[in-house]
């Protein structure tokens, strides 16, 4: 059983700024000091668990952890299998497809931003897409309504990216899609809130967001979709030859898993999903507040499907962004602008950024509307 977290110490921005970068982002402040205090010397070892074999006791004590530790926090049910791989969720963009459309070559994808597109257009070699929901006339600002996607019962699976990062559009509902296997990209919002993992077919999620640093894949695959991959679908691709291997076909991303362990159990320590959940309504509420109650800020998602996570915005005057980046790193708040292809301004306010640092950039944004609005 690993050490527990210490959580005497709590988050002070001493020396540190409040990062609110989509990904690689914040991680909790108690985790990175286990992991120093651990760096050097893991359990007495003599060596850093960056050096240790990935086929040690050693290592495997620390991946069947993480494992259980990620099993009970999602209450994943037994017929599911988990997997910790490369590639980042942008591998999962062709995995998914290799993996599910032998039997039936069309797939259901709705299309609600950037993430989304990218993962249809990598499905598109190698099968059939059928678009069935999309919002792209209105620049990605809402989720069409249930009422109006245009399923095909025929379709291999139905795949959704549940949160948008660059538009700031997230499900808060669970698709209803029938008996069709349902796959979801969860990269920025698995481990925010409680989830029924048995709704799912797939579910995956990059760690750089809520997991732990960048480097790392979450897979969470129902068994009964395993072994079903293409015909001259590479190894290091197929969710049967991963399973078997448990995850360990080839070097995994040792670090990155361990520390996505010491995540899962501060998460479990923070009071777990519910507690996460709470966290982010708190945060985000009230920068939406801030921005709704303002003529200098906008933010044009549809209120019904804005993103907890990820929170973009404009100012009035848009000879003013360039002012508001250099001020708010000043002021020890970073990584504020939006997204290249879409401009703007974005604060992402994952589990690990704090309430406080919210609270800052709030004081912020005041100020400067002050002093410029």
């Amino acid at each position: 059983m690993l050490n527990k977290i210490s959580t005497a110490v709590q988050y002070t921005p001493a020396g540190r700024v409040y990062n609110f970068g989509a990904g690689p982002a914040m991680l909790p402040v108690e985790v990175m000091q286990r992991a120093q205090s651990e760096f050097m010397d893991w359990h007495g070892t003599g060596m850093s668990v960056m050096e240790m074999s990935h086929r040690s006791d050693e290592f495997m004590s620390i991946a069947g952890q993480t494992e259980s530790d990620l099993r009970e926090i999602l209450q994943i049910p037994q017929n599911y299998r988990v997997l910790f791989l490369q590639g980042g969720a942008s591998s999962q963009f062709a995995m998914v497809p290799m993996n599910l459309s032998q039997e039936r070559d069309v797939a259901d994808y709705f299309h609600t931003g950037h993430w989304s597109g990218k993962a249809l257009k990598e499905a598109r070699k190698f099968c059939k897409v059928n678009v069935s929901a999309t919002d792209e006339k209105n620049g990605f600002t809402s989720i069409p309504a249930p009422d109006s996607w245009l399923l095909n019962p025929d379709s291999a699976y139905v795949y959704y990216t549940a949160n948008e990062t660059i538009n700031g559009v997230e499900f808060h509902f669970i698709p209803d899609v029938g008996d069709i296997p349902l796959v979801t990209d969860m990269t920025s919002n698995l481990l925010t809130r409680p989830l029924d993992v048995s709704c799912f077919g797939i579910i995956f999620a990059g760690a750089q967001k809520n997991i732990g640093p960048s480097g790392l894949v979450v897979v969470i695959v129902r068994e009964d979709l395993i072994g079903k991959a293409r015909q001259g679908t590479p190894s290091m691709y197929d969710y049967a030859v991963q399973t078997g291997e448990k995850s360990m076909y080839n070097t995994p991303p040792t670090y990155s898993w361990y520390m996505a362990g010491l995540v899962m159990q501060w998460i479990m320590e923070q009071g777990g999903l519910i507690a996460m959940e709470e966290k982010a309504r708190r945060k985000s509420e009230k920068l939406y507040r801030v921005i709704d109650n303002s003529d200098f800020y906008n933010n044009n998602v549809d209120v019904a499907c804005r993103s907890r996570l990820n929170v973009p915005f404009s100012l009035a005057d848009e000879t003013l962004y360039e002012e508001f980046i250099a001020r708010g790193k000043a002021a020890g708040l970073v990584a504020l602008a939006g997204h290249r292809s879409v401009g703007g301004l974005r604060a992402s306010i994952y589990n690990a950024m704090p309430e406080e640092g919210v609270d800052r950039l709030i004081e912020f944004m005041r100020d400067f509307e002050k002093r410029y609005g």
